[in-house]
């Protein structure tokens, strides 16, 4: 039977969003509304999903990676770079974090909605529960991302993070000093009175 898939829009630019795939809401598009990305820039998008930050930045005259855990997902993105003229902008990767890069590629940004909201069992979560699933604390796929997301960065290069207040924002912005990064919030937007979403752009000291 054919999967189920829905429309969502987000400026000029469609997006059909299989059932298989996270649905994008607030905090993507509080993502895709502060996308720090230009013409030129060579873009890791980490968590691809649906596409949309992958089609908007690749709109704006990047080059992007789209990656993915999900197959799902990356079929759903590739139709949704086709459908928005941008296929010739983005190339698509299958990969849990960065595991299928053999060796260190560097980009000028990586964008990372993370996966940032505590659950009990990460490890038997579906590969759509993949997309928010953050373990115990909230923080299993961010901390592994903080510990690798580096070394992929060139020198003058950033990254742009999006978490909840609910897996703990400020231990993001010192395990990133920790790795020699310094980082402020540049956006962000309550979703209820016990949670905020918010975009960290992560820079090197040097």
């Amino acid at each position: 039977m054919p999967s189920r898939s829905k429309r969502v829009f987000f400026e000029d630019y469609v997006f059909f969003v299989d059932e298989n795939v996270y649905e994008p809401a607030e905090d993507s598009f509080l993502f895709a509304e502060n996308l720090d990305v230009k013409a030129g820039d060579w873009v890791l998008d980490m968590g691809t999903g649906c596409g949309l930050l992958a089609v908007t930045a690749a709109k704006r005259g990047a080059s992007v990676i789209a990656l993915d855990v999900n197959p799902y997902a990356l079929q759903c993105a590739r139709k949704n770079a086709i459908l928005n003229n941008a296929r010739s902008n983005v190339d698509f990767v299958q990969s849990d974090l960065f595991s299928s890069f053999h060796v260190v590629v560097k980009f000028d940004v990586i964008l990372f909605n993370a996966p940032y909201l505590p659950t009990e069992d990460i490890e038997g979560s579906s590969l759509l529960e993949k997309a928010w699933s953050g373990g115990e604390t909230g923080r299993k796929v961010i901390d592994l991302f903080i510990s690798e997301a580096p070394k992929h960065l060139k020198p003058q290069g950033h990254i742009l993070l999006l978490q909840s207040t609910l897996s703990n924002i400020n231990e993001t912005l010192c395990k990133f000093t920790e790795n020699s990064m310094h980082g402020s919030i540049v956006a962000e937007r309550g979703l209820s009175f016990f949670e905020t979403i918010a975009i960290l752009k992560i820079m090197s000291f040097s």
